[in-house]
């Protein structure tokens, strides 16, 4: 396709009234210069509040962090939510549906050293070391606001689950499986 589009023909909203209307999906690739800034001060005001109200890693995972490169593990915080933050501005939230990097079915985001978990999901190594090689990521692009525009443009040219850094974070999952084992028990 040239231009990506994550959706099918059209997908249904649900505004605050609750009534449902039907959306055409976004081109993300002509959106991005308009979604960009938006979603890096989204992502910053996510970030602010996870950093101040999230919980310091304990030992065995900030051991899992070091595994995956993270240079400053004693930074990160873990937000524990119900479900993970969706953006209030519609066209911003829109585009995080349709390229499916937020949904009904993502259960963590790492935005710096912030990392939102769904609960009863906080354990799991696997999916806490796919969130530390993300804050590794983010430290080696230096901020959100430099890390944001590589890996979104990824996720318009390749789509999530074969974007780059998304694979490089999910080829970090599967390491330490001792670790597991071991505090399973």
């Amino acid at each position: 396709a040239t231009a990506r589009f994550w959706s099918v023909a059209s997908s249904v909203m649900t505004g605050g009234s609750g009534e449902r209307r039907l959306t055409m999906p976004i081109d993300l690739i002509a959106s991005m210069p308009l979604l960009l800034p938006r979603a890096i001060a989204w992502a910053e005001a996510q970030a602010a509040i996870v950093l101040v109200r999230g919980i310091a890693l304990k030992a065995p995972a900030l051991e899992l962090a070091r595994e995956v490169g993270v240079t400053s593990p004693g930074s990160i915080r873990i937000g524990v939510v119900d479900r993970l933050p969706l953006p209030a501005d519609v066209s911003l939230r829109e585009a995080a549906l349709q390229s499916g990097l937020l949904g009904p079915g993502t259960i963590g985001l790492t935005l710096g050293y912030a990392v939102l978990i769904c609960r009863g999901h906080e354990s799991k190594p696997g999916l806490l070391r796919h969130e530390f090689r993300h804050v590794y990521q983010y430290e080696a692009a230096g901020s959100i606001a430099a890390f944001l525009p590589v890996y979104l443009q990824q996720i318009v040219a390749f789509g999530y689950v074969d974007a780059p850094l998304e694979a490089d974070a999910r080829a970090h999952e599967y390491r330490g499986a001792e670790w597991e084992l071991e505090n399973e028990r």
